[in-house]
């Protein structure tokens, strides 16, 4: 699929599901920059957070391109698209969604130890002016299931396998994942700068031939112990090439 430009945005994406796209890529002329939260702010609060930042800096709320959230647990399938229409109605207000199309990134994940009481801010990701020269993107994360389908749990690689089997299927859709959305951004892993694994599970013994001989672990990779935000998926993956990072 190929992406599509948001212009008032500062950037481009591939069209996903309603509560996300697929990943975004910064238009030209313009960079992504990625901030960390040092401390995980409750969703309305991050989203005032945010506003305050880019009115700060000189950007329109629409240059808001990528969120990373933490959640206290895994969704029923119920819960999780009641908890997306509440975080697209933001988006809507906010002008970045329109008509059942949403151009922002997400990964959405659930720590299994010291979970937050409530859905929270760690990161986002925004546009500005930028002669960088080189391209800046953000891919969202994706669980082992397809997306856009009636419901997750049909559609699940592996159900309930979390043998080292089971995980490498697992691990294997989800990075084919990757590379279709890397593609359509016009990317590939040599772009990546950073790659985020999501699950409570070892993957240790799959590393070396499914990420580092693929080039998908360049500069490491990040193990978050945490789950995929729908319950019954066991394994997520995002990842991103960004020159500008902070934490704040």
């Amino acid at each position: 699929m190929s992406s599509r430009e948001f212009t008032e945005g500062g950037y481009k994406y591939v069209p996903g599901v309603f509560q996300y796209s697929g990943g975004v890529v910064a238009a030209e002329g313009y960079e992504i920059v990625r901030v960390t939260l040092r401390r995980p702010i409750p969703l309305a609060d991050g989203f005032t957070r945010i506003q305050e930042h880019l009115k700060a800096i000189g950007r329109p709320k629409v240059a808001l391109c990528a969120c990373e959230l933490r959640s206290p647990a895994p969704f029923s399938e119920e819960g999780f698209r009641s908890f997306n229409e509440r975080y697209v109605a933001v988006l809507e207000a906010w002008g970045i969604c329109h008509e059942g199309t949403n151009p922002v990134a997400r990964t959405n994940v659930c720590p299994l130890i010291a979970p937050p009481s409530e859905p929270e801010f760690y990161a986002f990701s925004y546009t500005i002016p930028s002669q960088l020269g080189r391209a800046t993107y953000v891919v969202s994360g994706s669980g082992e299931a397809p997306e856009g389908k009636s419901n997750y749990a049909d559609h699940i690689v592996r159900p309930g396998d979390t043998s080292i089997d089971g995980l490498r299927n697992k691990a294997g859709f989800v990075l084919a994942t990757m590379e279709a959305r890397l593609t359509s951004l016009g990317m590939t892993w040599d772009d990546a700068t950073s790659a985020q694994i999501y699950t409570i599970y070892d993957i240790h013994p799959l590393l070396a031939d499914l990420f580092v001989t693929r080039g998908a672990a360049r500069f490491g990779v990040t193990w978050h112990y945490a789950r995929p935000p729908v319950t019954g998926l066991d394994f997520e993956l995002d990842c991103r090439g960004i020159s500008t990072e902070m934490m704040v």
